[in-house]
Formats: C-alpha cells, structure tokens, sequence
C-alpha cells in the first residue's frame, strides 16, 4: 500500500470497540444483506462457543470437544484481554503495517525504511487487487480453490494492490509470538492433537475496510486424504485470535460437519447454489479477543471485505505428530520435504520460545508445560537477540 493510502486508514486502525461501525450496507446489494443476516442467526444458535474451560483433571471440557468435532469450529470468548490486545494493536502497527512496502515490489517503507519480508527467502508476503479473489479459480496453492469469488468494484481512491496476507509473522512481532504461547490455546492444541503436537505455519490475515481481499472457498488439507487412516482430524487446526473482531461481512465462513466428508466438489456445490453463497454455510462471529479453533479439513472462505470494520487475524496452526513425521509435506506453505524428527524439532523451537517470551512478560501466569521439551530435558529461552534468529524460520513450515 502506498504510504498516502496507509495515512488515510491509520486512524480507522486504531479506533475503540466502542467507535465500530455496526452499518453492513455494501456493494453486494439486498440479497447479499440478507445472505449476511442468515448466516450469523445460523452461527450463533449452533452451540458451539464459549470460554476455554478445564475440568477437575485439568482436560479441556468435554462438552467443548464434542461441539468441535460436531461443528469442524468453535469460538474460545475471550482469551486476550484489554491489554494483551492494546499491546497487539501497537506492535503490529509499529512492526508490521508501518513497516511494509510502499507498493509490490518496493524495497522501502513509508518512511523510507527497509520493509519486512523483502528479505525472506520464504513465502512472507501476499498481495491482492483490492476487494480482488487472488486464489480462486487458479491453480494456485495446489489448484484448491477451484471457483472465483465475486470481486466487487473498490472505491477509485483505492490502492492499486495491498498486502492482505503475512506468512512467517513471528519473526516480525514479538507480541504475536507471546500469543503464539498462550497456556490455555497451547493446551488446548495437546487436548486435540496429542501432548506431542506439533506447528502448522502461522500467518496474520489482513481485511482492511473496503479493500479486504476474499479468500475462495477451500479446504486446507492437500496429501492425507487417501491414506487408510484418515479421519477428521488428519490435517489439523487453525487458531484465529481476532484483533477487532470478526463479523458476517469480513470474517471466515465455514460449512459445518464438512470436516468429516473427505474431499468436497466445491464447483458442485457453487453450481447447486447459484453462486458462491453456499446456503448451509456460517459465519465465525468473534468479539475483540476471541480466537476461533478451526479444522483444516472443513471447507472456508471469506468474501471481499466492502464493509466499514476491519480485521486482522492472528492465525497459529498445529498438527499430530504423527500426521507430519516421515510424510512429504505437500509444499504449499513451504517447499516440499520428508519431515523427520530433526526438522520437527527444529520447527517446534517456535513453541518454546513462544513459552518463555509470555512466561517473562506475564510473570504471573502459569506457562504452558510443552511434552516433547520436558521429555527432552531441553531448555529454550527468550533472550535480548533471539528475535533476530527468527528469519526465515518457516522455511519448516509443515504443510500437509
């Protein structure tokens, strides 16, 4: 984004909860208002959010379990408070949103620094037309997002491309890897996954008002389908912290128990509908906070964001150890490889420094207990200069 049009939006990014614009009028028109309204009555009467909760034995409350597998995602209320995510915003502005180029391809800043990511030899940063569908219908990222989404026209002072996805963020924001470490998401990774679980990639997804790219409809998982063992949780789970929020406008649809189906025609589908609004679908309806658990396998999408709220998404993956160990990666988010112990070990450094950046900045919380660490009698610390170690670090990224 070029540094007049970021000028123009750092006031909308910083504005308060309370300042949100509840007007979901956009250029979809009354039937796509409706499509909206719908979605969320369906959303919120599914029964499937709601607190991290533990019971006596310390295991993630089974009635919470069972929703997820039921739903294929669940919304965990407020996980971040007021001010972890104070803390959020600030960095991501000052580490990550100042600090990218001034337009595809620009080695510089607004302010004339180095931009993040120009760099990285890894996949870092993805760009889109404005309110554009860069993935659908190409044979992008494995060829998964086989229909276009409807692209609206965006405002004539928009900017001619933007910056709506950031893989690799860890490296560039400390507060995002404190996060990363959260004990109650961590745990709730072990209780799905297994005490050995392992990383995923991770990534911030940005919607800006009014130019917020769509991402088509999809499902994550590219090489366990036909393996004899497959079930609904061979490719894992995406967390979704939501910065501001999410709403049936900007944030992720799901359709739910899809997780379970194996392999779904997508093109099917949109042809039965009509167009892209699948009808069964759901929104993820998330207040400033909340981060949304979301099953790789499940089939999602997000329309271009024409309305007035943004939303940046704080997005950790995690697989089973044994999904990942001795597989060829299917080179999506990383280039293709055999993972073996060493490179889950080497990518699983991320967690345990997630753990001792969080563990020394909120003293008073008790820090998750990572298995495969305590097992190894290894011991990884956050210490002034580590962050610097972080580049490229999901050149790992496990991608199944």
């Amino acid at each position: 984004m070029k540094s007049g049009d970021r000028a123009a939006v750092e006031g909308t990014l910083v504005m308060s909860i309370q300042e949100k614009s509840e007007d979901k009028a956009d250029v979809y028109g009354a039937e796509m208002q409706a499509y909206l309204r719908a979605g969320e009555e369906k959303a919120m009467a599914l029964g499937n959010r709601g607190p991290i909760r533990f019971d006596a034995e310390g295991k993630l409350a089974a009635d919470i379990l069972d929703a997820y597998w039921r739903c294929g995602f669940y919304v965990f209320e407020g996980v971040y408070d007021a001010t972890e995510l104070a803390e959020l915003e600030a960095d991501l502005k000052a580490e990550v949103l100042d600090r990218l180029p001034v337009e595809e391809g620009a080695f510089l800043d607004a302010k004339s620094r180095p931009a993040i990511g120009v760099d990285c030899e890894a996949p870092t940063l993805f760009w889109a037309k404005p309110l554009g569908d860069p993935f659908g219908g190409s044979d992008l990222a494995n060829g998964r997002h086989p229909v276009k989404m409807a692209e609206p026209v965006p405002d004539q002072s928009a900017p001619k491309d933007i910056v709506y996805l950031i893989l690799g963020s860890l490296q560039f924001s400390e507060a995002c890897l404190r996060a990363y470490g959260h004990p109650d998401l961590l745990a709730v990774a072990a209780a799905i996954n297994g005490e050995d679980f392992v990383p995923f990639t991770d990534a911030l997804f940005i919607k800006e008002p009014g130019l917020g790219a769509s991402v088509a409809w999809h499902q994550d998982g590219t090489t366990l389908w036909d393996d004899d063992d497959w079930d609904e949780g061979s490719h894992g789970f995406n967390f979704m912290g939501q910065l501001y929020g999410c709403t049936a406008a900007n944030g992720v649809w799901v359709l739910p128990g899809s997780h379970k189906l194996g392999r779904v025609d997508i093109k099917a589908l949109v042809a039965q509908a009509g167009s892209e609004r699948l009808p069964d679908a759901v929104p993820i309806i998330c207040a400033p906070g909340d981060v949304a658990i979301t099953n790789r396998q499940a089939l999602h999408g997000s329309f271009a964001n024409t309305s007035k709220d943004w939303r940046i998404t704080i997005n950790m993956g995690f697989h089973r150890r044994a999904s990942v160990l001795g597989v060829l990666g299917g080179g999506v988010h990383a280039a293709p490889a055999v993972y073996d112990e060493k490179h889950i070990k080497e990518r699983a450094r991320m967690i345990d420094l997630a753990i001792d950046a969080r563990r020394q900045h909120f003293p008073s919380e008790i820090p998750f207990d990572y298995a495969p660490s305590r097992e190894s009698n290894e011991v990884i610390s956050w210490q002034p200069g580590s962050k610097e170690t972080l580049k490229d670090y999901n050149l790992r990224d496990m991608s199944i």
